[in-house]
């Protein structure tokens, strides 16, 4: 796919317009969604002696954000949409960032853990590579990486008024591993259900220092 920087902003603009406009009914309908699967996946990855320094990647309006604080770790939180960095600083008392993944401007060497649910789907297959080399400059060495993304063939395009990129497992091991990345663990998500009934690919890396 052909897509210039402007375009892969305006793409950008238009997927976070629609979460602020859709803010307060995004919490209502996720805020119950059990992700402890995927919380513990990024935290049993990680070595060293918590409390661990994590990133919520794409937190939306702070649920897992709240999480990893009452957890005990020092959790930041970063997100584009103003209005979920603005909920997320109430909802979870932890710090909030807002920036688009397609601007990141984050410290060196300083996160055990990026803990990225639902989020860098959104980015354009032709921006990913420099979105993960700057969260792979975030973390530090042999930090972990936790990814979520809805599965797919590799297609990517509007799903309705928001981007998407669909990969499957080989196709998305191959940008981690590009990126610098060892592949420590993958799921699908829902547990327990048919293949055809896992929407989910989830998927734990570690960061080979270079």
């Amino acid at each position: 796919m052909e897509l210039t920087p402007q375009d892969i902003d305006h793409i950008t603009q238009l997927t976070l317009r629609h979460y602020d406009s859709t803010a307060e009914q995004f919490f209502a309908g996720t805020i119950d969604h059990d992700v402890s699967q995927n919380i513990a996946a990024l935290l049993g990855a990680i070595t060293g002696t918590a409390p661990y320094r994590l990133l919520d990647l794409g937190c939306g309006p702070g649920r897992d954000l709240k999480t990893l604080r009452a957890l005990g770790h020092q959790a930041t939180g970063i997100d584009g949409s103003a209005r979920f960095v603005e909920m997320a600083r109430a909802h979870s008392g932890c710090d909030v960032w807002q920036q688009d993944f397609l601007h990141l401007d984050l410290p060196a060497h300083t996160f055990d853990g990026i803990y990225a649910n639902a989020s860098l789907f959104h980015v354009p297959s032709v921006a990913l590579p420099s979105v993960l080399l700057a969260l792979h400059a975030a973390l530090k060495d042999g930090g972990v990486l936790f990814s979520s993304n809805p599965r797919g063939d590799n297609r990517e395009g509007w799903n309705g008024p928001r981007y998407g990129s669909y990969h499957d497992y080989d196709g998305w091991a191959r940008y981690m591993a590009d990126a610098g990345f060892d592949a420590v663990s993958h799921y699908y998500r829902p547990a327990g259900l048919p293949r055809e009934q896992q929407p989910w690919l989830a998927s734990v890396w570690r960061k080979i220092p270079r």
